[in-house]
């Protein structure tokens, strides 16, 4: 069957705000169409997206996925819709993904003062699929911290981070300079495989309502401060590579230039 990208858009706009009233408002449709429209779209999907109740709108498992797969479906036809217009203007363009808590901007600075006609934007990735928007074209180098499934992808190590302890600022721990992993033995660790969280957000709310503690890469913690959060370093923590990463099989001229400005300038960063 053929994806309704304008019934898609309809259906993301309900599972953000969980309120047909406020995604019709948003949409600029009437609330009974919108209705109307979601529902037709779960008849063409043979599938159950929402529940609806008199109060509220939950997502079904089927729902979820399809909320996850739509994010990066719209950004790659968005931007596949910008590409067709940036050649029909003219326009040379360059989409830098990055993951949580890493900064390019001194590596954008450094290539648009060398470059300046090139345009740049910045793609934010999941911690989860990092390698997503290179795959699904949003972006066409990222700087990325591993793991990361880096099949079909030329990596450029630039360097390496410690990895800190994030928990409650009231934890008996926080007041600490320093700490090994065997102090971390007894306490309760998010993000193994049985305690995975869908995004940073969600997990230092959790720490922070003493649902656990993790361990976080330093840029991290510095990016999402927070006084109710403590960041103490591990010493045997192994560190985590940081890498720019493009397709393999990317050979433009464009690419190649920004991947010797940012590894130059990522490298004394």
């Amino acid at each position: 069957m053929d994806l309704d990208l304008r019934k898609l858009r309809y259906f993301v706009a309900v599972a953000e705000h969980r309120h047909f009233g406020r995604a019709a408002e948003q949409l600029y449709i009437a609330q009974p169409v919108l209705s109307r429209q979601v529902r037709a779209f779960e008849q063409e999907l043979e599938c159950t997206l929402l529940v609806r109740t008199t109060r509220s709108v939950e997502l079904t498992a089927a729902g979820k996925q399809l909320y996850e797969e739509a994010q990066g479906i719209l950004a790659a036809v968005a931007k596949a819709v910008r590409r067709v217009h940036d050649i029909d203007r003219g326009v040379q363009r360059l989409m830098v993904a990055f993951s949580p808590g890493l900064h390019v901007s001194d590596a954008i600075r450094a290539f648009t003062s060398r470059q300046p006609h090139v345009e740049i934007d910045v793609v934010p990735t999941r911690w989860w699929e990092q390698d997503a928007p290179l795959r699904d074209g949003r972006a066409q180098v990222g700087y990325l911290r591993r793991p990361f499934d880096d099949s079909g992808l030329t990596t450029i190590p630039i360097g390496h981070e410690p990895r800190v302890a994030c928990m409650p600022a009231a934890h008996p721990l926080a007041c600490r300079d320093e700490l090994t992993s065997a102090d971390l033995a007894d306490e309760r660790i998010l993000d193994t495989p049985t305690r995975r969280t869908t995004s940073l957000e969600e997990k230092f709310e959790l720490i922070a309502s003493g649902h656990g503690i993790a361990l976080v890469p330093l840029s991290v913690a510095r990016s999402y401060s927070r006084p109710d959060l403590g960041y103490v370093p591990v010493t045997d923590a192994p560190g985590i590579e940081t890498c720019l990463v493009v397709l393999a099989d990317r050979r433009d001229k464009l690419l190649r230039d920004f991947q010797e400005i940012a590894t130059a300038t990522l490298r004394h960063t």
